[in-house]
């Protein structure tokens, strides 16, 4: 089985190969920027001559939105807008340009309902100070050298790595991987080599094949599974915020840039940034060991993992929750478990972004209309089930998988339609107008609302 695998190092760069990085990342955004800056002008000319009359074969030809078309565009005026073009490697123009040419792509195909999700806008220049310096080489020498502890990259020579290349040295002298590009970026201060790596992985199988379970993430709990775990969550944000506030008031205090007046700032500002942003890279990196320890043992052990689609774009605009959702990751565990569940030999199921997890009984399968959020224990009117919430959640998700028999999205019901799960449904009845299976108009709060049972088909 042949996947795309990343290989992330740390870098431990002298102040020259610093600079020469630097040159680079600075190279790809003058690229950008000034195709970015033509692009502009052409579209803003051929708007004007429309406006004018002009028909269509008279109109300025426009510039091609493709890498291809942009470098040649880029490698024609190159010698006058970047004398300097000789001192960098020809990949640190190809980055930018073709960071726009995605750019550009991605704001067409949003535009035309071709891409999901939310509307992407116009591309922007990238600016000196805000830009994460990154230059991606695809072409030349890249390679590990023999002592696993240096890489070679083109212009760049040889870097010395914080931490041995082993791993990654071993697939590629046994031939079971092939280096495709490599990416130098700044990342919390530090910089990194990411190698984007063509690997091919031996056929695995879970440790229990048919074993099947349900993982409810949560804030309380990060993951709570069907088989009665817990799993807890570090909330590494929180734990942090004490001195991530320090920082922040310091570099308060600080002489910062200016851009209206034209002042840099100060050694000291820069500094107190710099401590600032390791400690956000730091909380990151908690975060990201945590959760890709949690997935390899969810995917290495059981052989079925079912999971929910969650709308978390939706939920991260809930001023209470939001700092909360985005420190645990929810997304980030469902993008780990797809992939790794293949690796291992197993499959993710995903349940319906609608279906009632947390609402449905996990023991006779009723459903209830409403659940508050600040109900934590769930009590079953039906059978008397009295369980903790995100443990029956967990267990209704494990108890899809009998109801399908793809890996796909499974399709979820509404608590007035059927259910996959047999048993009670609860369903929702206003006094003289509702019909068995039918819901009616939801009563203010404090109401009281008959209920009937139906039998779920």
């Amino acid at each position: 089985m042949k996947v795309i695998q990343a290989y992330r190092f740390a870098l431990d760069l002298n102040p020259g190969q610093e600079r020469a990085v630097l040159a680079h990342a600075g190279a790809a955004r003058v690229a950008h920027n000034w195709a970015l800056a033509r692009v502009k002008a052409v579209m803003g000319q051929r708007a004007a001559e429309r406006s004018y009359g002009v028909a269509d074969a008279g109109l300025t030809p426009a510039v091609g939105w493709s890498l291809p078309a942009l470098r040649r565009v880029w490698n024609a005026a190159k010698p006058d807008v970047a004398p300097w073009w000789s001192e960098v490697s020809k990949e640190a123009f190809n980055t930018g340009l073709d960071a726009l040419a995605r750019g550009l792509r991605n704001w067409a195909d949003s535009r035309s309902g071709k891409r999901a999700g939310r509307p992407v806008g116009f591309p922007r220049f990238a600016s000196r100070r805000r830009t994460t310096p990154s230059v991606r080489f695809t072409t030349g020498a890249i390679r590990v050298e023999p002592d696993r502890k240096h890489v070679v990259l083109p212009r760049l020579g040889r870097l010395k790595l914080h931490e041995s290349a082993r791993k990654l040295a071993r697939r590629v002298e046994a031939g079971t991987a092939r280096i495709m590009s490599a990416t130098v970026r700044r990342d919390g201060g530090r910089w990194h080599v990411a190698f984007t790596v063509e690997v091919e992985r031996a056929e695995r199988s879970p440790a229990r094949p048919g074993s099947v379970v349900g993982v409810d993430v949560g804030i309380r709990h990060l993951a709570v599974l069907s088989t009665g775990e817990l799993v807890d969550n570090p909330r590494h944000l929180v734990a942090a915020r004490g001195r991530m506030r320090a920082f922040g008031r310091a570099l308060s205090r600080r002489q910062g840039p200016d851009r209206r007046t034209g002042r840099r700032a100060s050694k000291r500002w820069e500094r107190a940034a710099a401590r600032l942003g390791r400690a956000h890279a730091r909380v990151a990196h908690l975060r990201r060991d945590g959760l890709h320890k949690l997935t390899t043992r969810l995917a290495r052990e059981h052989g079925t993992v079912v999971v929910e689609d969650l709308n978390v774009a939706g939920m991260l605009r809930n001023r209470r929750l939001s700092r909360h959702i985005a420190d645990a990751g929810f997304a980030e565990i469902r993008r780990q478990l797809g992939y790794k569940t293949s690796w291992n030999g197993g499959r993710l199921v995903v349940a319906d972004r609608w279906y009632p997890s947390s609402k449905t009984c996990s023991a006779c399968g009723a459903v209830k209309t409403k659940l508050a959020l600040s109900e934590r224990i769930y009590t079953c009117t039906a059978c008397g089930l009295v369980l903790d919430r995100d443990l029956n959640a967990a267990r209704n998700l494990a108890a899809l998988v009998t109801a399908t028999a793809g890996s796909g999205p499974v399709a979820g019901r509404g608590a007035d339609r059927k259910t996959p799960l047999a048993g009670l449904v609860a369903v929702k009845r206003q006094p003289g107008t509702a019909q068995a299976g039918k819901t009616g108009t939801v009563p203010p709060q404090g109401g009281t609302t008959n209920q009937m049972l139906t039998r779920a088909h």
